[in-house]
């Protein structure tokens, strides 16, 4: 192996989520055998030698301990998370060394709930992070100095990024291997793993049609059914109300009251939703996709799309674009 392989250096801790750690790991050895050899040399470390538990119940042999680590060499440092990271946080041992590899370190990850372990490392303060969906009201809460940015899959601050759950580090590492080798090779990556598209780091983590509640009011439960084969279609709250056999009055009231958004924004945010598949999945014109949709004019597409995804509906194309040619 050459010389000048970039370190990744992967740190796990009992009852990590295994995905977080072989997700990246299997990126990194893939980029590596695409391109040939000598890009990247991948280890797993933890902090105490010996077989560690993962969250599933398998045992992984780590290949050193973390006081074994050469950290004069290292490049990416990538903190996994999982339903052990509770008890990481009392490891000051672990916090200590994550602490002191991470300044020598090119750049510095975390997956998942790993971003409570750079927090508390103090690692994340001033700047901009994410973690897993279910965790980010946490993270925000007791880390107040640290910017916890909800949606993303991942984030990139400066030279440290946070990814959100579990799967959202293969993204990332993917726009780690793009950064170093480029986007013909990532895409190769992406299509050799056979991911379906390889994400731009500002989607969303999950989709807005399985947000939020069900409505307990049979008639708003099946509105709910019924709206998103409507997208086209007039879903004011008059036509919704009538629907729902109910006054637009009593019906804009109950419709808040059990799903928390007007029927106004409930609407807009499943044609956001569904214009982002149609434009990670065919080329029709913005045009026809905002018609389609359901929304007025392009001008209203372009900024419902920009308050919902954080960017343009041409520029969120253009990410998309290369994956949809390279499969």
């Amino acid at each position: 192996m050459a010389s000048m392989a970039r370190r990744v250096t992967v740190v796990a801790f009992p009852r990590f989520q295994a995905l977080d750690v072989f997700g990246p790991v299997e990126v990194f050895t893939a980029a590596d055998r695409i391109a040939g050899g000598g890009e990247y040399a991948v280890e797993l470390v933890a902090a105490r030698a010996g077989a560690v538990e993962t969250s599933s119940g398998i045992r992984v042999l780590p290949d050193r301990a973390t006081r074994a680590v050469r950290l004069r060499s290292l490049d990416t440092l990538i903190v996994a998370g999982g339903d052990g990271v509770r008890a990481a946080l009392e490891d000051r041992s672990l916090l200590g060394w994550i602490g002191r590899a991470a300044p020598r370190a090119r750049r510095v990850c975390s997956v998942c709930t790993g971003a409570f372990l750079l927090a508390e490392a103090g690692l994340l303060d001033g700047r901009r992070a994410t973690t897993h969906w279910a965790s980010c009201e946490l993270l925000a809460a007791r880390y107040p100095e640290v910017a916890v940015e909800p949606i993303p899959i991942f984030v990139r601050d400066g030279n440290v990024a946070t990814s959100a759950g579990v799967t959202a580090g293969i993204d990332l590492a993917l726009a780690l291997v793009e950064e170093d080798l480029g986007p013909e090779l990532a895409r190769e990556v992406a299509r050799w793993l056979v991911l379906f598209l390889k994400r731009p780091g500002g989607q969303a983590q999950f989709s807005g049609a399985l947000d939020g509640p069900v409505a307990s009011r049979p008639s708003l439960r099946a509105l709910q059914d019924w709206i998103p084969g409507h997208l086209d279609e007039d879903l004011s709250v008059a036509v919704l109300a009538e629907r729902a056999a109910m006054s637009p009055r009593n019906f804009a009231r109950a419709f808040r009251r059990e799903l928390g958004a007007t029927p106004g924004a409930y609407v807009e945010r499943l044609r956001v939703e569904a214009a982002r598949s149609r434009l990670e999945s065919g080329d029709s014109p913005l045009g026809a996709v905002a018609a389609a949709c359901g929304f007025g004019t392009a001008e209203t597409f372009r900024r419902a799309f920009q308050r919902h995804v954080g960017a343009s509906p041409s520029r969120y194309r253009e990410r998309f674009r290369p994956a949809l040619a390279a499969g």
